[in-house]
């Protein structure tokens, strides 16, 4: 009776929520290896389903299908945003990687992705990193983030960080009529593979930089290559701590209802998923006066990277593409001012515009696309 309801649960969130409207959704299982996984294809509106397979221990099989639900319905805006002619899908294994992930395992995997045909395109993501997806690619084409021996674009982090501080750029003509961060006192939660390239950035352009990470071996690189920069204990000191830009830069929900009242930062804008730890968080940053850019916009600059592979990748044309996180950035600003709503919903309306034409990236923002 269990399994009934958690699968009702499931076939409700798909068919009947506001946030279902999925194409299909795949349950794989391979006893041999062990393999269980979803693949959610939330929208193939704009090209191919692209998105990256967790490799999670998840508590219950359901959550790990809503999970894969929820996850597929983001990279349907990320990608539309992105300017990517590409719709969003998302792949979950089920299981502790640690325990259970195996080259059988992954190739396995691939072939249920290769038979989807084409419509999903794999990459990494939490638990599954560039090795995984080589093994993966021998039985599925349809698979980016691979290793540069092997035609992949390698560590997406370089460009997603790039994409952050394009972002952080526009953000800051938008609130200070200037898009440069000198001058300005930037704090970043989290200084691993993506915020270590962001304090690069940063420092370039003159911004006085404040950091923390749960790791201290982190912060120590950090301050061996850069010691005039300050660091701080966690999270909960740096928000409290004066700045002019907070980047969450590491784990989900970092706007809460206890983190945005001691925010001193008037602009948020960093590389972490998932920042607003639920609905209405949004409003409450308008409300204060912060300007919060969305994160499925700004750190699109991965997605961006691994999208190109499938054209032989080309790291100068893949960047060329994430300097216009600007233009998105801006254009989503521009949008809330003139809606009068947080720049979060004006992102979603934006996508979902695109979705909704099925506009080619060639047309994406131009003003006849609307």
């Amino acid at each position: 009776m269990t399994d009934v309801l958690q699968t009702s649960s499931v076939v409700s969130k798909l068919f009947r929520s506001e946030q279902g409207g999925h194409e299909q959704v795949v349950f794989c299982q391979d006893r041999a290896s062990g393999l269980k996984a979803v693949i959610a294809l939330h929208s193939t509106a704009l090209g191919p389903a692209l998105g990256g397979t967790r490799f999670y221990d998840y508590a219950t099989d359901e959550e790990a299908a809503l999970d894969a639900l929820n996850l597929s319905r983001g990279m349907s805006y990320k990608n539309a945003l992105a300017g990517l002619d590409h719709g969003g899908g998302k792949a979950v294994i089920i299981g502790d990687p640690e325990a259970i992930k195996s080259e059988e395992l992954l190739l396995a995997y691939g072939r249920f992705v290769a038979s989807l045909g084409g419509r999903y395109v794999t990459a990494c993501d939490v638990g599954t990193y560039v090795a995984d997806m080589d093994v993966v690619a021998r039985e599925n084409r349809w698979t980016t983030g691979r290793s540069p021996e092997n035609g992949g674009a390698g560590d997406s982090s370089v460009l997603t960080a790039f994409g952050v501080f394009q972002g952080m750029r526009a953000a800051a003509r938008s609130q200070w009529g200037e898009p440069t961060l000198r001058g300005r006192r930037v704090g970043i939660a989290g200084v691993g593979k993506v915020g270590h390239h962001l304090v690069e950035h940063l420092i370039e352009d003159g911004a006085e930089v404040v950091i923390t990470d749960v790791r201290a071996d982190a912060v120590d690189r950090i301050r061996a290559r850069h010691p005039q920069i300050s660091a701080v204990s966690d999270a909960d000191v740096l928000i409290r701590t004066p700045l002019d830009v907070y980047a969450p830069c590491a784990l989900g929900g970092a706007l809460n209802d206890e983190t945005v009242p001691a925010l001193t930062a008037t602009i948020v804008c960093g590389a972490a998923n998932n920042q607003l730890a639920h609905p209405g968080v949004e409003k409450d940053l308008a409300d204060r006066g912060i300007l919060y850019a969305p994160d499925y916009v700004v750190n699109a600059g991965g997605v961006i990277q691994v999208a190109d592979e499938l054209h032989g990748f080309d790291f100068d044309r893949a960047k060329a593409k994430a300097t216009k996180i600007f233009d998105t950035t801006a254009a989503i600003f521009d949008r809330a001012r003139t809606d009068g709503i947080p720049p979060a919903a004006a992102a979603d309306r934006l996508a979902e515009q695109r979705i909704a034409d099925r506009t080619p990236a060639a047309d994406w923002l131009r003003p006849e696309a609307g």
